[in-house]
């Protein structure tokens, strides 16, 4: 597991942490969910996406680069500098059925004290359509709109993640190997209260649909 994140030198704190993110293939490619890097940098701050890797305090920074994303799919793919890191071994493209047991890490409550990474355990509830049914007309976007014309199907979890963890990898308790990638959570009120009042509902792009987004762009390992 790395963190996933913002370096900018001439600021304090000079690193943010935005997300979790996983280290398949080589040892050099990193995957998240494409909603976690940051939207713009600021290069007169000489702003860069990094990882964090190690625990604690500690913890070491690397740069990457960006080889790939999807936003149908909520993926990015990145490329670490400099020496390789331990691995994951994504499933095949099989669907789990409901009731396995999985688990994820990540850093659920960003960097604050540290890198601290926590695991979370629990079954898959469902396997439903990415649309979340809206209360109102007024609550249906452009994006929403799309999602419709084009769902794919995710794994709702019995088990609660928090922003921190978007871009975790969930994994077959079993097997050890990624069957899906964390990617929301449901919010039962406001954004505020999504650590103080969790919903405990939480949402896993399968892997099958990674295997495609590494496969459309080449990407081999």
């Amino acid at each position: 597991m790395v963190g996933i994140g913002i370096h900018t030198p001439t600021s304090r704190p000079q690193n943010i942490l935005r997300g979790t993110g996983f280290v398949i293939g080589d040892g050099r490619y990193i995957v998240t969910n494409d909603h976690v890097l940051p939207t713009l940098l600021n290069k007169n701050l000489l702003q860069k996406i990094v990882v964090f890797i190690g625990t604690g305090r500690d913890a070491k920074v690397r740069k990457v680069e960006v080889v790939a994303t999807s936003s149908l799919y909520d993926f990015a793919i990145l490329k670490i500098f400099g020496a390789a890191l331990p691995a994951m071994t994504p499933a095949s493209s099989e669907l789990y059925a409901d009731g396995s047991s999985v688990a994820f890490i990540g850093f659920p409550m960003g960097g604050v004290l540290g890198l601290y990474p926590v695991t979370h355990r629990g079954i898959i509830a469902s396997i439903t359509p990415t649309v979340i049914p809206a209360v109102s007309t007024e609550q249906i976007n452009l994006k929403m709109l799309k999602r419709m014309q084009n769902p794919y199907l995710v794994y709702q979890l019995d088990v609660t993640a928090y922003p921190g963890n978007s871009g975790s990898a969930m994994y077959d308790m079993k097997t050890g190997k990624v069957a899906g990638i964390i990617n929301k959570v449901f919010v039962q009120a406001t954004k505020e209260t999504v650590i103080s009042n969790p919903s405990g509902i939480t949402y896993a792009i399968l892997v099958k649909y990674l295997h495609k987004v590494l496969q459309d762009n080449k990407i081999k390992f």
